[in-house]
C-alpha cells in the first residue's frame, strides 16, 4: 500500500507540468480530462484483467497517480480563484471543496463495505472505475482561458514575447518558486507541518489488531470510513464556523493537545477496558474515529488557507504542490516510524503484547513539535493576509 503513496510524494512535477506545459491549448482543463481517463483505464484493469501482485501494483499505481495529478489541478484552480479575496472568503471556498470531498467519502464509504460483502472485490473495482469518468466530462465545463499560439506570420520577437520557449518558462517558473519558497512567511510554517505530520503513528498496528484480533469486517470497516467522512464533514464546518479567524498557533496547540489525550484512549481498545465500561469494541471504534477526525480535520483547514493566499500568479498549482508534497512527505516518513517501532517492540499480525505501548509512545510524541509553535505567524490568518498581500500582489505583477 506504501506504492500509492508515491504519486503523491512529487505532486510539485505535476504543477509544475500543468503550469508550464499547455496541453492543446489549456493548462487545468486537459489535465483533468486525460486523469479521470487515466484513473478509469487503471480500475477496468482492476476489475477484469489484474491476476498477481505486480500487476495490481501497477494498477494501484496508475490510479493513484490518476487522484493526485487531478488534485493537483484542482488545487490550482481554487487557488486562483481565492487570490485577491479576503480571509474568509478564502477559507470558505476551501471549507466548500473539503466538504464536497468529504461528502464523496460519505457516499462511497456507505456502499464500499456491503457491495464488497454482496457482489465481491472485482464488482466494485468496476464501478470504481465509472467514476474517474465524471472527472473527465465535468472538466469539459471548466471555464479557462485558452492558451494564446502565435500564428505562423509572427515575428520572431514577438513569439519571445507571446510563447516562450519550455526551458526559458520553466527556467522563469523555478526561480519563482524559489522565491516564494525562501519567504520566512511561507518556509517557516511548512518546516513547522512537516515535523508535525513526520511524528510517528501506529496506524498499521491499529489496522491489524482490529482486523486480525477483533474481527472487524470489511461491512464494519465501511461503517467506520462513512463515520470519518462525517467527521472530516464536521471538522470543516467547524473551521469555517468559528475558527477561521483564529491565529494559528492556538489552532495547533489546543487541537494536538487534545488529540494526544483522546489518541490515548486507543488503549483502552487495546486491553478491553471499554468492555468493562460496557461499550463495545464496535461502538468505540466509531466514537474514537469520530472525534478524533474532526480534531485532524479542523487542524488542518488553516494550512490549507494559508498555502492558498500565498501562492503567486502563474505558479498556483506548482507552489501549492510543493507544500502539500512536504506535508505529505512528513506524514510518510511518520509513518516508516511508525513502522520501524512496530518492529522493534515485535508487534506482528499476530502479536499484539506490546501495542498499547506503540500506542503510547506514538501519542506522545505527537507533542515535539509544540515548541516549535513560534515558526508559525503569531497574528491570526487575516492579519497575516493582510499584511502579505501587497508583497504577493507585487511578485504576481
Amino acid at each position: 500500500m506504501g506504492l500509492s503513496s508515491l504519486p503523491w510524494l512529487v505532486k510539485p512535477l505535476y504543477g509544475f507540468i500543468s503550469d508550464s506545459v499547455p496541453l492543446f491549448g489549456y493548462r487545468r482543463r486537459s489535465y483533468l480530462v486525460l486523469s479521470g481517463l487515466l484513473g478509469a483505464f487503471s480500475w477496468t484493469l482492476m476489475a477484469g484483467f489484474v491476476d498477481s501482485k505486480y500487476s495490481a501494483a501497477s494498477c494501484i499505481l496508475l490510479g493513484s497517480l490518476s487522484v493526485a495529478f487531478s488534485d493537483v489541478v484542482v488545487d490550482s484552480m481554487v487557488v486562483e480563484r481565492a487570490r485577491g479575496e479576503s480571509q474568509s472568503v478564502s477559507g470558505s471556498l476551501q471549507s466548500l471543496c473539503w466538504g464536497s470531498s468529504a461528502f464523496g467519502g460519505i457516499v462511497s464509504s456507505y456502499f464500499s463495505g456491503s457491495l464488497v460483502e454482496s457482489y465481491g472485490v472485482r464488482f466494485v473495482f468496476g464501478v470504481t472505475a465509472l467514476l474517474p469518468l465524471i472527472t473527465s466530462a465535468v472538466a469539459v465545463l471548466v471555464n479557462e482561458q485558452r492558451v494564446v499560439r502565435p500564428s505562423p506570420g509572427q515575428k520572431k520577437e514577438n513569439i519571445a514575447l507571446v510563447n516562450p520557449g519550455f526551458l526559458q518558462t520553466s527556467k522563469q517558473n523555478m526561480i519563482q518558486l524559489w522565491s516564494a519558497i525562501k519567504q520566512p512567511n511561507v518556509f517557516l510554517p511548512t518546516l513547522f507541518i512537516f515535523l508535525w505530520q513526520a511524528t510517528p503513528h501506529s496506524d498499521s498496528a491499529m489496522f491489524y489488531f482490529t482486523t486480525n484480533k477483533l474481527g472487524f469486517t470489511p461491512e464494519f470497516l465501511g461503517r467506520v470510513k462513512l463515520v470519518t467522512s462525517i467527521a472530516s464533514l464536521l471538522g470543516v464546518g467547524l473551521y469555517n464556523g468559528f475558527l477561521k479567524t483564529v491565529p494559528l498557533r492556538k489552532i495547533f496547540l489546543v487541537t494536538t493537545v487534545f488529540g494526544t489525550g483522546l489518541g490515548m484512549t486507543q488503549v483502552l481498545l487495546v486491553t478491553g477496558f471499554n468492555r468493562q465500561l460496557g461499550i463495545s469494541d464496535e461502538w468505540f471504534a466509531i466514537g474514537d474515529s469520530l472525534i478524533l477526525t474532526v480534531l485532524a480535520q479542523a487542524s488542518f483547514m488553516p494550512v490549507l488557507v494559508l498555502a492558498a493566499r500565498l501562492c503567486p500568479e502563474g505558479m498556483e498549482a506548482t507552489l501549492f504542490a510543493t507544500l502539500m508534497s512536504i506535508s505529505n512527505g512528513g506524514s510518510v516518513l511518520g509513518g516508516l516510524m511508525g513502522a520501524g517501532l512496530t518492529q522493534v517492540f515485535g508487534i506482528t499480525r499476530d502479536s499484539f503484547d506490546n501495542l498499547s505501548t506503540l500506542i503510547i509512545l506514538c501519542n506522545l510524541s505527537s507533542l515535539l513539535p509544540l515548541p516549535l509553535l513560534g515558526l508559525l505567524p503569531k497574528d491570526s490568518p487575516d492579519n497575516v493576509a493582510s499584511k502579505d498581500d501587497g508583497d504577493i500582489e507585487m511578485k504576481s505583477n
